[in-house]
């Protein structure tokens, strides 16, 4: 073989060495679209590459479709935030080490001109104000977390709106909901961190404003589950736990908690709770 042919197929077999390194260092995550809209995923994943080399990857959807996906052993790793279903999801042998990383909680959006009267009530007695008045209330309706903790509150106050000309179910993601609530005036609940990021993108214009805040029933809390290798062989336990030891460490805690928009805190680190 001549020297040009030598070097070729040194240089062949270098990238076939090095193709399945970088495939082993590349995670993929299922995760909420609320991750994502706040932009935390973004503030955060090249301080995470840095420190661990692992190139990641993830799709955001609802919870429910996160689950579903990593069900069908298409993801490594979660981070969700729909407690009941994670942990139906984790004893049913799909998930394993589930861990908690942080939280903020759901508001309860509206028009400024709130015509159901809910400002300064209760989570139960504002969607009984909203049922009664038959004001609209948009949802989610894309079994996202959101949506999970919002049909359990309907639940909870012995209500059913699903079948209720005033009740619009978007079926689409977080930011979405809010436009088409902006654009009805009508109520909605959301995720604290997507309504920051909504308000502070319509600034002025923005026909919404919380109304109901700071129930206990609005606690939201977010963790990371990596994918049962049992049930998905292929799943790179490895990555994913270094994944969950990466969030979970003080360092990251503090990071989440310095992730501000317009000086407003999104989420809040309890790893350690």
């Amino acid at each position: 073989m001549n020297i040009l042919g030598k070097s070729f197929s040194a240089a062949l077999f270098a990238v076939f060495c090095v193709l399945p390194a970088q495939a082993a260092d590349t995670l993929m995550m299922a995760t909420t679209t609320s991750t994502q809209d706040s932009g935390l995923l973004e503030f955060l994943n090249p301080v995470f590459k840095k420190e661990t080399g692992i190139d990641l990857k993830w799709v955001a959807v609802g919870t429910g479709k996160a689950l579903e996906i990593a069900k069908n052993c298409d993801a490594d790793v979660l981070l969700v935030h729909a407690p009941e279903a994670e942990i139906e999801f984790v004893n049913a042998g799909h998930g394993i080490d589930r861990r908690q990383i942080m939280y903020n909680d759901f508001v309860i959006v509206g028009p400024r001109t709130d015509p159901a009267k809910v400002a300064g009530k209760t989570t139960a007695e504002a969607l009984k104000a909203i049922y009664d008045a038959k004001a609209g209330f948009v949802s989610r309706g894309d079994q996202s977390g959101t949506h999970k903790a919002e049909t359990a509150l309907w639940k909870a106050s012995s209500l059913s709106p699903d079948k209720e000309p005033f009740y619009i179910s978007a079926g689409q993601g977080m930011m979405a909901t809010l436009n088409i609530a902006a654009e009805k005036g009508a109520y909605a609940m959301t995720d604290r961190g997507t309504w920051i990021k909504f308000a502070n993108k319509q600034g002025d214009a923005n026909p919404l404003e919380i109304v109901v805040q700071g129930d206990k029933a609005l606690f939201n809390q977010y963790s990371v589950i990596t994918v049962n290798p049992a049930q998905c062989p292929d799943t790179k336990k490895d990555l994913a736990l270094k994944f969950e030891d990466w969030w979970v460490k003080p360092e990251t805690q503090e990071l989440i908690a310095d992730y501000k928009l317009e000086g407003k805190q999104l989420f809040f680190p309890n790893a350690d709770k």
